[in-house]
């Protein structure tokens, strides 16, 4: 039988996902797939730990790709947005790396440079190319004042992507320095 629950991860809390995925499986629900923006799918299974980790591709999963993990044991289960979702029984771990997809401290580095590269950067650009500009027109002289609804709505937009900015920003930061001291 199958279960959909809604739950909310930014593009830097993925270790958090991690960690929620496995509690779900040794509840007895194994994560099938991820539906955005917040929805995942799960079937009942008998509960048992398996270990889910999640890998930043910003695009397909290639046959050589998920063949490459394969052989490290890991069972590739779905792509979505751009994140690649493996799992691997815990009793198949032996020693402390194979319970990581990355075997190097470069290789986690560069999946959160690519993140900025391809997630932060654009976001960057269109909060500082559009939002701000146009929440700024919304208090200027210029504008007409008695169009709340706009000047509302441009003001839930802007801090909602001003939060995204700073959240996902310091914590991928603190992500890449936290790798980097390993």
């Amino acid at each position: 039988m199958s279960k959909i629950m809604i739950r909310f991860y930014s593009i830097a809390d993925y270790e958090e996902e991690e960690i929620w995925l496995r509690q779900q499986h040794n509840q007895g629900l194994q994560f099938i797939k991820m539906i955005p923006p917040c929805f995942y799918v799960f079937e009942e299974c008998a509960p048992e730990d398996v270990i889910y980790r999640l890998d930043y591709r910003n695009g397909n999963a290639t046959s050589d790709y998920k063949q490459m993990f394969q052989d490290y044991g890991w069972e590739y289960i779905d792509s979505c947005a751009g994140w690649m979702y493996f799992q691997k029984h815990a009793s198949e771990i032996h020693q402390e790396n194979d319970g990581e997809i990355f075997s190097d401290t470069e290789s986690r580095v560069n999946m959160i440079q690519h993140i900025f590269k391809t997630r932060m950067f654009p976001v960057f650009l269109i909060f500082l190319c559009f939002i701000l500009p146009i929440w700024g027109h919304a208090f200027s002289d210029t504008f007409e004042k008695t169009d709340l609804f706009t000047t509302g709505f441009f003001s839930a937009i802007f801090v909602l992507y001003l939060f995204i900015l700073i959240h996902c920003g310091r914590k991928l930061t603190k992500l890449r320095r936290k790798y980097k001291s390993e």
